[in-house]
């Protein structure tokens, strides 16, 4: 009886214990690459970029479950996350043939990334110069401590492109005259991928072209988008020229230029230009000036297109532009321009220049511009009604003042 009361003691320390024991679990640590991002997102071949790889560790934080056994006996057990230790973490080299994207670092013996953590890194990639352009998938491998811990290889998509930025002719005569300047417009076209920055565009110094400005400064340009730039060319000498402008601009931190070489002629006059016909020397403030101008066609084929503009200038003028059309050889048309001088300063003087554009042979042409001047001065005052009177009575009594003198006089004579 007692070995039986002694059995039962045993068996109850040993469930017991069972109650009061709480084994312990470790799971593995889930580490993975949560994102990655690449400045800039498109590479041209030579460019660098700086690659950020985040690596998280995405076990949950420890926990605890509880189960009921067949023998009622409650079991508690302890789960605890396993921290992981990074060995190394590289990105691979891509290759094209000879060429390739790499990166020119690696991270030895990083350390611990605890549950729920996550650690950046960052990596600088090149693509060589001369790259075949498409898409290269170099991969982030991190090699973790242990052999239980599965290493992790994430592929990265990166884009070469050889798209560029270019410099097409919008505005831009084949000849121009030597007398005066003429100003031309070129468009800047965003054909990469991408936006890129500081875009800038720069006339190549010719010796007897004077072009202004030095330099244009654009900004961002977006992806597939544009930007015009004007430049005004003078001649100092006749002859045949070849122009050259740089475009430059930045993909990230990456610095590229492409070049535009045209030939433009510079002759001694053309056969069509604008002549200033009538233009009051002084107009009152307020009161609308209006400029006349006659444009001859002295060529003897017909042109076409003809436009006469008004250009540099601040004053408010209307049409922005005449439209004229054809002109036939020897044909003399006239246009007419209205200034409003509402906003002008009495005292002052003010210029407008006028030049006239054309089409002969699907070739473009553009005059030398002409320039005239005149002054503000204080409008007149208008005609009322009442001064109207004022004058015709004085005009009157002055000529009966005239006609009794003349009278008396000759009365005076004949009495002598």
């Amino acid at each position: 009886m007692k070995n039986s009361y002694r059995l039962t003691g045993v068996i109850s320390i040993f469930l017991l214990g069972l109650l009061v024991f709480i084994p312990t679990v470790c799971s593995e640590p889930a580490v993975m690459i949560s994102e990655y991002t690449l400045d800039p997102s498109v590479l041209m071949p030579g460019d660098s970029a700086m690659l950020t790889v985040t690596v998280y560790n995405a076990e949950t934080a420890a926990k605890q479950t509880t189960t009921q056994s067949t023998v009622a006996v409650t079991t508690t057990t302890t789960v605890q996350t396993d921290s992981g230790t990074i060995r190394r973490i590289q990105v691979t080299t891509s290759y094209d043939g000879d060429k390739k994207i790499s990166a020119n670092s690696y991270y030895d013996d990083v350390g611990i990334i605890a549950s729920g953590k996550s650690i950046p890194f960052i990596f600088k990639m090149t693509a060589d110069d001369n790259i075949t352009e498409g898409w290269y998938f170099p991969k982030v491998k991190v090699n973790l401590e242990s052999d239980s811990h599965q290493d992790v290889e994430y592929p990265i998509a990166i884009q070469v492109s050889n798209s560029t930025v270019d410099l097409v002719p919008k505005e831009l005569p084949s000849k121009i005259s030597i007398s005066g300047s003429t100003g031309v417009t070129f468009t800047v076209v965003n054909n990469f991928e991408a936006s890129v920055d500081a875009v800038t565009v720069e006339p190549v110094e010719i010796e007897d072209l004077d072009i202004s400005p030095k330099s244009v400064f654009v900004g961002t340009i977006d992806s597939d988008s544009s930007e015009d730039v004007s430049f005004s060319v003078n001649p100092t000498s006749k002859g045949e020229f070849n122009l050259s402008l740089v475009v430059s601009y930045k993909n990230g931190g990456n610095v590229h230029t492409n070049n535009l070489n045209l030939s433009i002629e510079v002759i001694d006059s053309l056969d069509v230009a604008p002549v200033v016909y009538s233009v009051p020397s002084s107009i009152g403030k307020g009161e609308n000036l209006r400029i006349r101008l006659e444009i001859y066609n002295a060529k003897d084929e017909e042109i076409s297109g003809v436009i006469v503009t008004p250009f540099n200038t601040n004053l408010s003028v209307s049409p922005s532009q005449y439209f004229i059309g054809s002109m036939d050889s020897d044909d003399v048309f006239s246009a007419s321009f209205e200034i409003d001088t509402s906003n002008l300063n009495i005292g002052e003087n003010y210029s407008i220049d006028f030049k006239v554009s054309f089409k002969q042979d699907e070739t473009y042409y553009e005059t030398p511009s002409v320039n005239t001047a005149f002054s503000v001065v204080k409008a007149t005052e208008e005609s009322t009604p009442l001064n109207t009177c004022y004058t015709a009575i004085i005009i009157i009594v002055i000529l009966i003042v005239v006609i009794v003198l003349f009278f008396f006089i000759r009365k005076r004579r004949k009495e002598q």
